[in-house]
């Protein structure tokens, strides 16, 4: 389980990470980062921990089906946030074939995505 203050929740803060960052896609999900910035809904300057955000849509398939990918996808990340700068923003929205991929293969794509991201890796 990703624990409470590394989860995305408002709106705003997902179209941020969208428009505002980088993305990198990969066959079975699309990652947005945007790198550490302080939180416009914090008082003062404080810088909030990485938070991540995630969208299945119905088109990965059924509900069992949407709620499984965002469980290994949420258990995958969690392993995975000592990796950014803190204030980071990441929204990992899966494509359709992410419903019949296993965990190995969501998180092959989930770490070259963000190797990717975090300046690792070639296009």
């Amino acid at each position: 389980m990703l624990p409470t203050e590394h989860r995305l929740r408002r709106p705003e803060d997902f179209a941020t990470a969208v428009r505002r960052g980088r993305r990198a896609g990969r066959p079975l999900l699309v990652v947005h980062l945007r790198s550490g910035a302080t939180d416009p809904h914090a008082a003062g300057e404080t810088v909030p921990p990485a938070r991540a955000g995630f969208v299945v849509s119905k088109a990965v398939g059924g509900a069992v089906t949407r709620n499984t990918v965002k469980r290994r996808l949420r258990h995958l990340m969690r392993d995975r946030l000592a990796l950014l700068q803190a204030g980071s923003l990441v929204v990992v929205r899966a494509l359709p074939g992410a419903g019949d991929a296993d965990h190995a293969q969501l998180a092959r794509d989930l770490d070259a995505a963000l190797q990717r991201l975090l300046g690792g890796g070639a296009r």
